[in-house]
C-alpha cells in the first residue's frame, strides 16, 4: 500500500485539459477575488469579537502577526500556484509534492475551512443585515435571526443568502466575478468612508493600556483574526480558470494580500481608537462604533458596504469550497458523480447545490465564534503544508520551470511553518479536538473509500493486468 504516492504536474495538467473548467478570469479578477474574500467578515465583524475578548487596541498588533504570517505563507502559495495552475490550492500541491495521504488531509481540512468559513461570514451577514433593517424601522424577529445557543429558532437570513449565492455560482464564474468587482468597490467605499468619519474623532487614551491581555492576549487574537486572511488561499483554488495562470496568480495573491493587511491595520486603529474596546464585542463594531460617535447616516452607509462586502467573502468561499470538492472528484477520491460539469453552465452544479444547503444549515443552527475558530485551523494547517510542499519540490524538481520562484524560499518557507505553527498552539483547546476528531474521520474515510479509487490506484491496477 503506496499511501504516499504523488501525482506529477504533467499527469495533473493533462487531466484538467480533458476535464477542465472554463477560463474566463484575468489579473484583475484574480485581485478582486482576493480582496473580495479577505476583506469583509474580518474587517466588519471579527475585528471587534478579538479586540474586546483577547487583544484590546493590540488587535493592530495581532493583524500585523496575522499579516506577516500569511506574507511568508503567500509567497509560497504564488510559487505553487503559478506552478501547478490546477484547481484545488494546497491539495493540489501536496498531491505533486508529498503524497497522496496528505494531499487527502488537506482537501479534507480544507472542505472543513471552507464549509464552516462560509458557515460563519453569512452568519456575519445576517447580524449587518438585521441591524441595518432595524435602523430602518424593521425588526425582524429574533427567533428567525438567532441560533439556537443565542435564544432562537433558526438564523434564516443567513441560510437565504447562502442558498441565493449558491443559485449565482451554479450560473456560471464569469457572472459570478462580475456581480464580485462590483460589491468590492461598494465595501472598499464603505471602508473608506469608516475611515474619513471616524478617523478625526481618534482619542490616543483609549489606546492605552495597549496590550491589556498581555502578549498572549495578542497572539491569541492574531490566531482568531487569521480568518480573515485566507482570501489569497481562494485565489489559488480559482487557478483553472484563470486565462494567464502564471503571471495573474502571483499577482492577485500577493497583491490583494498587500492592499488587505494594510486596510485592517487602519481599520482596527480607529476602531480602537474611537470606542473602548470593551464595548466592541458585538454582530456590527464598525457601524456600531459610528453610531456611538454619532454619524448615524454612515453608520447605514458603512452598513450597507459591510452587507456588500460579507456578501463577496461569502460568495469567493463558496466558490472556493466547490472548486476543491471538483478537484478531489477528478483524482477518485471523492465520488465523481457529485462534481459534474454542467452542460451549458460550465460549472459543477451538483456539489455547488449540495454545498450550499450544508452551508445554509451549518449558519442557521451554528454559534459563529465556533464556527471561526475551526475555520482557522485547518487553514493554518493547509498553510504548513503548502510551505513544506514548496521546499521539497525545490529538492525533487529542480529543473522545472518556475513562472514565480518564491525569494529566499528556505528562510520564508520555514517561517511559515513556524508562525503558522505559533498561530495554531494559541488556538483554544477545544478547537484542537474538534480538529484531531475530523482528522480521524478523513483517515477513516481515506482507507474505507479513497485509496481504493484514486486514479493513481486504477492507473496501477490497469498496468498490473496488462
Amino acid at each position: 500500500m503506496n499511501i504516499f504516492r504523488t501525482k506529477s504536474i504533467d499527469l495533473l495538467k493533462e487531466g484538467a485539459e480533458q476535464k477542465g473548467l472554463k477560463k474566463t478570469l484575468g489579473a484583475l479578477d484574480m485581485v478582486m477575488l482576493g480582496i473580495g474574500c479577505i476583506i469583509g467578515t474580518g474587517i466588519f465583524v471579527l475585528t471587534g469579537v478579538a479586540a474586546a475578548k483577547y487583544a484590546g487596541p493590540g488587535i493592530m498588533l495581532s493583524f500585523v502577526l496575522s499579516g506577516l504570517t500569511c506574507a511568508f505563507a503567500a509567497l509560497a502559495y504564488a510559487e505553487l500556484a503559478a506552478l501547478v495552475p490546477i484547481a484545488g490550492s494546497a491539495y493540489t500541491y501536496s498531491y505533486a509534492s508529498l503524497g497522496e495521504i496528505i494531499a487527502w488531509m488537506v482537501g479534507w481540512n480544507l472542505i472543513l475551512e471552507y464549509s464552516v468559513g462560509s458557515s460563519a461570514v453569512a452568519a456575519g451577514w445576517s447580524g449587518y443585515m438585521v441591524g441595518l433593517l432595524k435602523s430602518a424601522g424593521i425588526e425582524l424577529p429574533h427567533a428567525f435571526t438567532a441560533v439556537p445557543a443565542d435564544g432562537g429558532i433558526v438564523n434564516l437570513p443567513a441560510m437565504v443568502i447562502a442558498l441565493f449565492l449558491s443559485a449565482l455560482l451554479v450560473r456560471g464564474t464569469k457572472e459570478s466575478a462580475t456581480l464580485n468587482k462590483i460589491l468590492v468597490f461598494i465595501k472598499l467605499a464603505a471602508v473608506f468612508i469608516f475611515l474619513a468619519l471616524a478617523g478625526p474623532k481618534v482619542n490616543p487614551a483609549n489606546w492605552s493600556p495597549l496590550m491589556p491581555y498581555g502578549f498572549s492576549g495578542v497572539a491569541a487574537g492574531a490566531a482568531i483574526i487569521f480568518f480573515a486572511y485566507i482570501g489569497f488561499d481562494a485565489v489559488a483554488t480559482a487557478a483553472e480558470e484563470c486565462r494567464n495562470p502564471n503571471r495573474d496568480l502571483p499577482i492577485g495573491i500577493v497583491g490583494s494580500l498587500a492592499v488587505c493587511t494594510i486596510l485592517y491595520i487602519a481599520v482596527a486603529g480607529v476602531l480602537t481608537g474611537v470606542v473602548p474596546y470593551q464595548q466592541l464585542n458585538n454582530a456590527e463594531p464598525v457601524a456600531y462604533a459610528l453610531r456611538t460617535i454619532g454619524y448615524n447616516i454612515g453608520s447605514a452607509l458603512v452598513g450597507t458596504g459591510a452587507i456588500a462586502g460579507i456578501t463577496t467573502v461569502l460568495l469567493v468561499l463558496m466558490y472556493g469550497q466547490t472548486r476543491i470538492f471538483f478537484a478531489m472528484s477528478r483524482d477518485g477520491l471523492i465520488p465523481a458523480s457529485i462534481c459534474k460539469i454542467h452542460p451549458k453552465y460550465g460549472t459543477p452544479h451538483i456539489i455547488t447545490i449540495v454545498a450550499g444547503i450544508a452551508v445554509a444549515l451549518i449558519a442557521g443552527f451554528t454559534p459563529i465564534g465556533i464556527i471561526a475558530e475551526l475555520t482557522n485551523i485547518g487553514t493554518l494547517f493547509a498553510f504548513v503544508v503548502a510551505a513544506v510542499g514548496v521546499l521539497v519540490l525545490r529538492f525533487t524538481k529542480p529543473d522545472v520551470h518556475r513562472p514565480f520562484r518564491c525569494p529566499a524560499v528556505t528562510i520564508v518557507a520555514p517561517l511559515a511553518v513556524l508562525s503558522c505553527g505559533y498561530l495554531m498552539y494559541n488556538l483554544p483547546g477545544e478547537t484542537w479536538v474538534r480538529f484531531i476528531i475530523w482528522s480521524a474521520i478523513g483517515l477513516a474515510v481515506y482507507f474505507v473509500y479513497s485509496y481504493r479509487n484514486s486514479a493513481l490506484n486504477k492507473q496501477k491496477v490497469a498496468i498490473e493486468a496488462e
